[in-house]
């Protein structure tokens, strides 16, 4: 529990991509899609289900030789295509608590900026999914961008 005075920390990631919006919010809510991507480094493989809708979950069991099986669930809170997802985040790295990723997708002539906030982590969590949500949005693009 946080005390009144203590600071929740706020995590920011943001990543410009040579790709359309439509393109990049599509690629949040198809779990092909995601398992080809939502993979942090040391991660080899992610297995994906989705039900894209506003009250629908997802299910993401990513594995690694570093950090063996881990299963992050969610459920989705707001979809507005294309530029704003968001949904809740739990793992055993959110301390089996939700927190809420708010994903904005933002026009930039033919390209998409992405601005990722994640909300409510445990102080001792940011970092790491600082580096996590990077390496994602890097997959991301790389997929989206290579085919």
């Amino acid at each position: 529990m946080t005390a009144p005075d203590e600071v929740v920390p706020v995590l920011v990631v943001r990543r410009r991509m040579a790709v359309p919006r439509e393109r990049v919010f599509e690629a949040w809510l198809d779990s092909e899609s995601l398992a080809q991507w939502m993979r942090p480094e040391g991660i080899a493989h992610a297995s994906v289900t989705v039900d894209p809708r506003v009250g629908g979950g997802f299910r993401i069991v990513m594995e690694g030789p570093t950090h063996g099986v881990v299963e992050h669930l969610g459920e989705y809170l707001a979809i507005e295509p294309p530029s704003l997802l968001s949904f809740t985040w739990i793992s055993k790295h959110t301390e089996h608590r939700p927190t809420v990723v708010t994903i904005e997708f933002h026009e930039r002539g033919g390209e998409t900026e992405l601005v990722l906030t994640h909300r409510g982590l445990p102080p001792r969590e940011v970092e790491g999914h600082r580096q996590g949500w990077t390496d994602i949005l890097r997959a991301l693009e790389a997929v989206l961008t290579t085919g």
